[in-house]
């Protein structure tokens, strides 16, 4: 199992990268194009593609974080075993769920 949460947590670091670049870079034009929250909302309520970029984003956050939060506690602490890839599971699906929330809410806005 330890090789294949390796290369997902890899793959899902590559796409973050992109993410990651592509929002800051959003971020900051819309900062200085003195663009404001109404303004930026209406471009983003019903675009089919912020939909598909940031449920990209989220899905890429809830493999990555979880994956490498069980790496910390692993070496910082004696937990192991079933009760922390549980945990882990739980959290990857919190994130999945708050994030996916959280798009929506932008999309239809």
């Amino acid at each position: 199992m330890s090789a294949a949460l390796f290369v997902a947590q890899r793959l899902s670091a590559v796409v973050l990268a992109l993410a990651v670049t592509v929002h800051l870079g959003t971020v900051l034009y819309a900062v200085r194009g003195g663009l404001t929250a109404g303004e930026v909302l209406g471009r983003t309520q019903g675009n089919i593609w912020f939909l598909g970029f940031y449920t990209t984003f989220v899905l890429a956050v809830a493999v990555h974080a979880p994956i490498g939060l069980r790496n910390i506690f692993r070496e910082w602490t004696h937990w192991r075993g079933t009760t922390l890839d549980l945990a882990m599971i739980g959290v990857a699906f919190a994130l999945l769920g708050l994030g996916l929330r959280a798009v929506i809410a932008v999309f239809i806005a």
